[in-house]
């Protein structure tokens, strides 16, 4: 059963978990294979990753599987990655329902080919009903446009008087965005050596831990993501206050 955000955070597990997968295709490149093998090898990480964080109690797992920026990729590469995509929904469908797993996916999915969005809509309908784990996959994904969706939306309830302009702030904006029923990530791991986030959840990272670490993606397994966990719980988190005042 899912834990709730307070009983994740007794257990020092962070509720929200985001990563920025990245390193695949030096992983691929270090070894003489072609990039499509780091790709590969990075859906096994995801598999073991998942089963982690279900494991352990976080309640939402997001992940930056394809931004928007990726459809500038060669062709063959960007086939090979929705074929990979449409491979781990199928191989992963029962183990999903088995273990309560709810995936939810955001992002422009309209640049996406048929098969690849019923596919996902049909995988988002049937593990609709769990309880666990909430898996995230942002595909066709950038926070910048995420941001410029909110804003199209907040236009539209203007325009239909259904949203006074003065009436917006930070908590209606917010509820416009693609993870609205969501709480912002309280940490976010990127792998590869690479120190940015790279246009992902831009609003909701506002106080979000951000952890790097060198390991490239595919080689990212439990014990690294305890490493993560453990650098996390000695956090002092104060979300603009002063030590003397969380005391409190």
């Amino acid at each position: 059963m899912i834990q709730s955000t307070s009983e994740a955070e007794t257990n020092n597990v962070p509720a929200h978990v985001a990563i920025i997968m990245d390193g695949n295709g030096r992983w691929a490149r270090q070894r003489g294979l072609p990039r499509i093998a780091g790709h590969q090898q990075g859906v096994d990480a995801v598999t073991e990753v998942v089963d982690a964080c279900a494991r352990k109690g976080v309640d939402y797992l997001s992940l930056f599987a394809f931004s928007s920026e990726n459809w500038g990729r060669p062709r063959q590469e960007v086939d090979a990655l929705m074929l990979l995509l449409l491979e781990y929904l199928t191989s992963q469908r029962q183990k999903m329902l088995d273990n309560g797993i709810r995936l939810r996916v955001i992002g422009d999915l309209s640049r996406m080919t048929q098969g690849v969005q019923q596919a996902l809509a049909e995988a988002v309908r049937v593990t609709s009903a769990g309880q666990g784990l909430t898996l995230v996959l942002a595909l066709s994904y950038g926070g910048r446009d995420e941001i410029l969706r909110a804003v199209r939306r907040i236009i539209i309830q203007v325009q239909a008087g259904s949203l006074d302009p003065d009436g917006l702030n930070a908590e209606t904006f917010a509820a416009c965005l693609d993870l609205a029923d969501m709480p912002p990530a309280d940490l976010m791991i990127r792998t590869s050596g690479e120190m940015r986030i790279s246009n992902f959840l831009l609003w909701q990272a506002a106080y979000t831990e951000l952890y790097f670490t060198d390991v490239l993606w595919p080689d990212f397994n439990l014990e690294e993501l305890n490493k993560a966990f453990d650098d996390y719980c000695q956090r002092r988190r104060r979300f603009g206050l002063t030590d003397e005042q969380l005391q409190f």
